[in-house]
């Protein structure tokens, strides 16, 4: 799976321009991270899925952006940062490849030849939700975090599927095991002259952010109550522009844990292939 190294490649430069003019690898106000971890999961499904490939290749299969959501039971509405869907108009000129370049995605040349490789993934109007993704991040500040961080990600998978319990309700998350963090809130006239540097007790902060996440509820089957796949990817980010990196040892989850981040895909391929079979 490629999806946590391209998170990883792409955040470690700097692209986000905060109002002071600062360039940020990370910064709250933004949702590029989220986006980027939305890109890499949609990336590697449609390359571990043969059955997503056929709809998309058939035009049956295309993706927004942003999409609004709503709670048909309770009539909330959420954002959801991406969704695979089928197509409720005409496709746009965006492509699962073009809008790479707008999120400043760095891939590998590897990459570029499996992204080269794979049918054409447009954006369109969107229909009916197959797939809805969410993506959070805990990044400084953890405990006094959590509980936002909770509320955010447990009413996004009950929008989704208060809205059709057919679809598929993903969960990204990206937590921070660095101790020293510079925070853009914190240092928007002073980076250069005084920067004001966070310090986290690790991996302390990290493994509660962990364990708050693994409270939130998942379902094995439609009617239940949940997400259908959740990953948490472990990253060290200081943000102070020097690059990221991937934690693959503990507290991050391991390989065949319900919450690593291959798992998560294997699940997602294995629903789509099951749920889906019909769709036409």
């Amino acid at each position: 799976m490629h999806g946590p190294e391209i998170l990883i490649r792409t955040l470690s430069s700097t692209t986000r321009r905060d109002r002071s003019g600062n360039l940020w690898q990370y910064h709250s106000r933004s949702d590029h991270h989220s986006k980027v971890a939305c890109w890499g999961v949609v990336f590697d499904l449609l390359a571990t899925t043969p059955l997503l490939r056929r709809h998309v290749e058939a035009g049956v299969v295309c993706f927004g952006i942003n999409h609004e959501m709503r709670d048909f039971v309770h009539d909330r509405k959420k954002n959801l940062d991406l969704v695979l869907c089928m197509p409720s108009g005409s496709a746009t000129e965006d492509t699962l490849a073009s809008i790479a370049a707008g999120y400043d995605i760095e891939l590998t040349a590897g990459e570029r030849a499996i992204l080269n490789g794979l049918p054409t993934l447009v954006r369109a109007p969107v229909g009916s939700v197959i797939l809805a993704l969410e993506a959070k991040a805990c990044m400084t500040a953890h405990q006094r975090a959590l509980p936002r961080l909770y509320d955010e990600l447990n009413s996004s998978h009950l929008t989704v599927h208060g809205s059709s319990e057919q679809a598929i309700a993903v969960g990204f998350t990206m937590v921070n095991i660095a101790e020293h963090y510079l925070s853009p809130d914190l240092n928007k006239k002073n980076r250069a002259t005084d920067p004001e540097w966070s310090k986290h007790k690790q991996p302390r902060d990290a493994q509660l952010a962990i364990d708050k996440i693994k409270q939130l509820p998942r379902r094995s089957k439609v009617g239940d109550v949940g997400y259908d796949a959740l990953s948490i990817v472990v990253i060290d980010m200081p943000n102070d522009g020097t690059p990221v990196a991937l934690i693959k040892t503990p507290p991050a989850p391991q390989p065949g844990d319900i919450y690593h981040y291959d798992t998560m895909i294997a699940r997602l391929s294995g629903i789509y292939a099951t749920r889906f079979k019909d769709l036409a």
